[in-house]
């Protein structure tokens, strides 16, 4: 994956994000196993947190807060399939936040800030 964003609401294999470099996924962790099924080689595990809570550091994938991204996408895929699973997460976001898991590629977020570095000197 380069650049792009995949969002997982079921359970994932072992290995998940072996040779990941770029992009993000949001995996829902349900049982709080997935670390486990995760090859952490080159990727940093993390917490989706609420938008506000986010620092805008010029590491935010789209720039866009991982909550927002997050949600709007599971409302995406809820319109177009009627998932039950999409349903149930958005009648309790708040809660449902809370299990998924942002797996985040070093390299990618290397990128993100060499970007934003670059955007902060030509503001200057």
């Amino acid at each position: 994956m380069t650049g792009g964003t995949v969002v997982v609401i079921g359970q994932t294999g072992r290995n998940f994000a072996a040779g990941m470099s770029g992009g993000i996924a949001y995996v829902l962790d349900v049982d709080g196993l997935f670390e486990k099924r995760c090859n952490l080689a080159m990727v940093t595990l993390e917490k989706v947190l609420p938008a506000a809570e986010q620092p805008d550091d010029g590491t935010r994938h789209r720039h866009t807060a991982d909550e927002v991204l997050l949600k709007t996408l599971i409302e995406k895929h809820l319109a177009a399939t009627d998932s039950a699973v999409a349903r149930a997460l958005l009648a309790d976001w708040a809660n449902a936040r809370g299990k998924f898991v942002k797996v985040f590629p070093n390299e990618y977020r290397r990128a993100l800030k060499e970007i934003a570095a670059g955007q902060m000197k030509e503001a200057a």
